[in-house]
């Protein structure tokens, strides 16, 4: 089981110098304030120096003090309420661009996602993906759009891919009830993290059916009930959650499991263009008619 921060200070307070007792003081009472503090401002505010900060995250077990803030900001973001999300957002961005902080986040997410993210748990979970009889989707609220299209894509791939976006219990068991061993259940969930996804991939896991989650952290109450677990930065912009580095690892199982089934996919999507095509789907116009042609004619010239 992954050690909270809380578990950690804990565990390690009697051995802590006077300024780090401090700093752990501070956090255990206010670490809905510490949570957004650069390592100066944590310092100037229990009175000791910023290096005495970054020396407190390190003796906790962290590589520096953005891990440590990171662990903080995940212990209150499944606790904040949708106003006290404003009102820390508000401060963050104190008179500065909404749209630069907002973009800046992402691009932080995304960079702090390649760095978290497993690559044994990614490979397997393409494998476990590509081999299934049938996959289910589950995600709820904001996350039930991540699984929509996760399942849109899977779907044109495979053909085998139920998407769930229920929260009534007895449907939701209805939904799951012909899940087994030869099947594979992707759950997503962010803060503040759904009850009903993670009883849904716990009964998942009791049916012996592959098991993947698509989650912030591995304190996420997903991550302890899953075979395959892959970590993605959701940080928080006002009442709602970042969903760019969770599209982006999505995107790159879509990606891979292209890959990995590669023969059977380009005769799906020749088949689908085909039907498109005759029926209409999309729009076309004349340099799509040339396109055509040009393909066509340089099929029949490389078959001689």
């Amino acid at each position: 089981m992954v050690e909270s921060l809380m578990q950690r200070i804990e565990r390690l307070l009697p051995k802590l110098s006077k300024g780090q007792k401090l700093i752990a003081k501070y956090i255990q009472t206010e670490y809905g304030k510490a949570a957004f503090m650069t390592a100066a401002k944590l310092g100037e505010t229990v009175g000791v120096s910023e290096s005495t900060v970054v020396r407190f995250a390190t003796e906790l077990g962290y590589s520096g003090y953005p891990k440590m803030q990171q662990a903080m900001q995940e212990m209150i973001r499944d606790k904040l309420t949708s106003f006290q999300r404003i009102e820390v957002s508000q401060a963050r961005i104190g008179g500065g661009s909404v749209i630069e902080h907002v973009l800046s986040s992402d691009i932080d997410n995304i960079k702090q996602t390649i760095e978290d993210i497993s690559q044994e748990d990614f490979d397997k979970a393409v494998k476990a993906i590509s081999n299934a009889k049938t996959i289910y989707i589950y995600g709820l609220r904001s996350s039930s759009t991540l699984a929509g299209f996760m399942g849109y894509y899977l779907n044109l791939i495979f053909g085998n891919v139920k998407v769930i976006s229920t929260a009534d219990r007895a449907r939701l068991y209805e939904e799951f009830n012909r899940i087994g061993n030869e099947d594979v259940m992707i759950g997503i969930t962010f803060p503040r993290y759904s009850h009903h996804v993670s009883a849904a991939m716990k009964f998942a896991m009791d049916r012996h059916a592959k098991v993947i989650a698509i989650t912030d952290s591995m304190n996420s109450p997903i991550a302890k009930t899953s075979d395959y677990v892959l970590l993605a930065r959701s940080g928080m912009a006002t009442i709602v959650d970042s969903l760019v580095a969770p599209l982006s690892i999505i995107n790159a199982l879509i990606v891979a499991t292209v890959i990995e089934k590669k023969d059977d996919v380009v005769k799906t999507f020749k088949d689908l263009e085909i039907i498109w095509n005759n029926y209409g789907v999309y729009n076309r116009d004349a340099n799509d008619e040339t396109i055509d042609t040009n393909m066509k004619n340089k099929g029949e010239a490389n078959a001689l």
